[in-house]
């Protein structure tokens, strides 16, 4: 089959399409025709050797296709072995495509559990493209943070894949979305996905002027941080606000004034990915609001990933880059 492989850590031209082996078949797995996969930050990572991934190594989370076994259409679910313990992953979880062939390929083997029925009305691309962000938003923003009908909610960093899904689970479960950006076209993208309004994030004054953009200019409910601004993302929310915390994009650390911390009454929470039963309830937010598929900014062919890595790490699109494998 064909497949992007990783030979050494580095930048994005390091990743070349090869001919390598089908996987095997094994008791427990089930093998996926992937139709496409989908870029995350995450893979970046995993490229620049941050995981210490085998080499050589076929990166990559998501994907969608078909099963190879049954013919029914799916999409990978890539957090493998969660475990039973809802609140967090047991030791042995990981992210496919660290350590295990991920979906830069044609085809793909996960856990029989790890895959789930592709989303009526989503195409190959907006299949591909929800797995990883829509479970750790969809975990971010209701099992963990407890986002509500009628709450407010900012999101850092507008532009990205789980800032786009942010803004649409938000809006589409009836929360007013502010969202913060380095682009007032961002901005206006994110308006057209529902948001209320954004500012940007290269004023130092940000987190007042967010804070200003929210029901009363009380604060916010829920600070959705994937970048690592925990002190303005405090000064954005109410008394008593949620800070929900998944990702460092920006910043390693992230000094607190604890004093004002805990009079405030704040939450401090962190998240990443999620269990089968987050995925099972992003599933039936689906089934059961009008939330608009994962945006799509721009689509190569498989054998163009190195092209694909250069995209994404300019940091200039919207919504999400994916893989087209026919």
């Amino acid at each position: 089959m064909r497949a992007i492989v990783l030979r050494e850590f580095g930048a994005a031209d390091v990743l070349r399409p090869e001919e390598v082996p089908d996987p095997e078949p094994e008791p427990g797995w089930v093998a996926v025709r992937l139709k496409a996969s989908a870029l995350n930050w995450h893979d970046v990572l995993v490229r620049r050797g941050q995981y210490g991934s085998p080499r050589p190594h076929v990166p990559g989370a998501d994907g969608a296709g078909v099963r190879t076994d049954t013919g029914e259409e799916v999409v990978v679910v890539p957090s493998l072995w969660w475990g039973d313990d809802e609140s967090a992953p047991a030791p042995g979880w990981e992210i496919l495509g660290d350590h295990r062939p991920g979906t830069y390929a044609e085809v793909v083997k996960v856990p029989a559990e790890c895959v789930a029925p592709r989303p009526a009305g989503y195409s190959w691309e907006q299949a591909a493209a929800l797995p990883l962000v829509g479970l750790t938003t969809y975990r971010a923003l209701f099992s963990r943070g407890g986002l509500r009908e009628g709450e407010s909610l900012l999101v850092l960093g507008a532009g990205g894949g789980v800032a786009t899904t942010a803004v649409a689970f938000g809006c589409g479960v009836g929360a007013s979305v502010v969202v913060t950006s380095s682009s007032e076209s961002k901005i206006s993208q994110a308006r057209e996905l529902g948001a209320d309004g954004g500012v940007l994030y290269t004023e130092s004054d940000w987190a007042q002027q967010a804070k200003a953009l929210s029901p009363g200019g009380k604060g916010f409910d829920l600070v959705l941080d994937s970048v690592g601004s925990w002190p303005e993302s405090v000064l954005a929310l109410r008394p008593g606000g949620r800070l929900v915390v998944l990702g460092a994009s920006s910043a390693e650390r992230a000094p607190l004034d604890v004093r004002p911390f805990y009079f405030g009454q704040y939450s401090l929470l962190g998240t990443t990915m999620g269990s089968p039963g987050d995925f099972a309830g992003l599933l039936a937010l689906l089934d059961s609001r009008s939330i608009a598929p994962p945006v799509i900014d721009r689509v190569f062919p498989l054998d163009e990933a190195a092209a694909a890595h250069r995209y994404l790490e300019q940091g200039g699109g919207f919504g999400k880059v994916v893989l087209r494998h026919e």
